[in-house]
């Protein structure tokens, strides 16, 4: 019980501090079940469920903030939703999984770790194909590993500058519910083995993520917090390519 506490916490701080950024968290919760020394067979599905919950708040609250940009997220979502619908059918070897996950996670530390500056010169126009190409990767890297692709296209909105930040925000977590829920169905049958700890998990990430979102939606997290959060990630990325 120590532990699934433990873990709650954890989770409730990940998703405070991810959905303050249109972020659903899932790079955080896999970081903290890695921690935990959870099976993958677990860690992924129950990431796509806190994910769904999270990024459902967060697609409400970003949306009723008017942050969220149709034009900008269905090139994005139209190619990625059957890809990681493929990517959650496709069961990876364990060592693989394992390598592809702590690279992930290391890449998200970095993503939290420094800030992309939002150009003052503005956005600018979208280009379809190559939006659709990278819907496409990241919605397989979503299925495969379980999370929700934002953590990659948040920081490619704004290096392209596609979109600012509030509106990446918006767009992102968009993106991350609509993978989480086909990455979820394409691997349906792994629901079963989401533990029933997540009873407690659950309401965690809830909380979390509608304080978070309801904070994102008028500013951005604090520097100090998400480069405590990197140092989380850098941790569990380490430990999971080392077992790997």
């Amino acid at each position: 019980m120590t532990d699934t506490l433990l873990l709650a916490l954890l989770i409730f701080v990940a998703a405070l501090l991810y959905s303050s950024v249109g972020h659903a968290g899932a790079s955080g919760y896999l970081a903290a079940m890695a921690l935990f020394n959870l099976a993958p067979d677990v860690m992924k599905p129950t990431a796509l469920v806190l994910n769904l919950v999270v990024a459902t708040v967060g697609t409400i609250r970003f949306a009723r903030a008017g942050h969220f940009a149709w034009n900008i997220f269905w090139p994005f979502a139209v190619t990625s939703i059957p890809c990681a619908f493929l990517g959650g059918w496709l069961k990876l070897p364990m060592t693989t999984y394992k390598i592809i996950l702590g690279g992930v996670l290391i890449f998200a530390a970095a993503r939290m770790a420094f800030k992309v500056a939002d150009h003052a010169a503005g956005p600018k126009p979208l280009p379809l194909v190559p939006a659709l190409f990278s819907g496409a990767a990241l919605g397989l890297l979503s299925g495969l590993t379980g999370v929700g692709g934002g953590i990659f296209l948040s920081p490619l909105l704004l290096l392209l500058r596609w979109a600012d930040v509030r509106k990446t925000a918006g767009v992102s977590v968009a993106f991350i519910l609509v993978n989480s829920a086909s990455g979820l169905l394409g691997h349906l049958a792994s629901v079963r083995n989401v533990p029933h700890e997540i009873i407690w998990w659950a309401p965690a990430a809830l909380i979390g993520g509608l304080l978070g979102s309801e904070l994102g939606s008028r500013r951005l997290a604090p520097m100090t917090m998400r480069r405590l959060l990197a140092v989380v990630l850098v941790v569990a990325g380490v430990k999971m390519l080392a077992s790997g």
